[in-house]
């Protein structure tokens, strides 16, 4: 079996280098690693976020301190709203943090912050008043759920998820994005 190559046309003929499919796969030990840790700090942060609004840890509210925030930033059911949130921060974080169903668990971060970026508001950029720590998070699951979790994830064990595709990710944050609208249309 031969190795598909690609002859960079832009060099002369003499010095002409040919790049097989190995040479063009991102993966290497730094791209893994790179990636493993901004899983792991992206997917930790968000599931400490979740266990907040779940178990009041960290200073949080639990359910009920997070459900009276939900009601008035206008969302019905406040308290079935605070453990929406806290499952898809927490499951979704922890889900990034071990490469377990990545492009879900991105999208379920993605979907999570949109309504984070929705309620907030967007009438400043910048910390502590603004959106660029919410919009930083939202990009980073994006990018997660669209380029997989490296080689040092849960996924590389899964038949489906063992070599990403973009159309998972891509599929999977389209989904995080039309769910995250549906639950803001009934935002009152």
């Amino acid at each position: 079996m031969t190795t598909p190559s690609v002859t960079s046309a832009n060099t002369p003929a003499q010095t002409r280098t040919t790049l097989t499919a190995h040479d063009l796969t991102p993966s290497t030990p730094g791209h893994d690693t790179g990636l493993l840790l901004l899983r792991l700090v992206l997917g930790l942060t968000m599931a400490a976020h979740g266990s907040q609004k779940l178990f009041g840890w960290f200073g949080g509210g639990g359910v009920s301190g997070t459900g009276r925030f939900f009601t008035a930033s206008g969302y019905p059911a406040g308290d079935a709203m605070a453990v929406l949130a806290g499952l898809t921060e927490t499951l979704g974080g922890l889900g990034l943090a071990v490469g377990l169903l990545t492009p879900l668990a991105g999208a379920a971060v993605v979907g999570t912050l949109i309504n984070a970026i929705a309620v907030h508001g967007a009438g400043s950029f910048f910390a502590p008043e603004g959106i660029e720590y919410e919009l930083l998070l939202t990009a980073g699951a994006a990018a997660l759920a669209l380029t997989g979790p490296g080689r040092y994830a849960v996924d590389r064990f899964l038949p489906v998820l063992r070599s990403h595709r973009l159309a998972h990710g891509a599929l999977a944050v389209s989904l995080g994005v039309v769910l995250a609208g549906v639950l803001l249309l009934v935002r009152s």
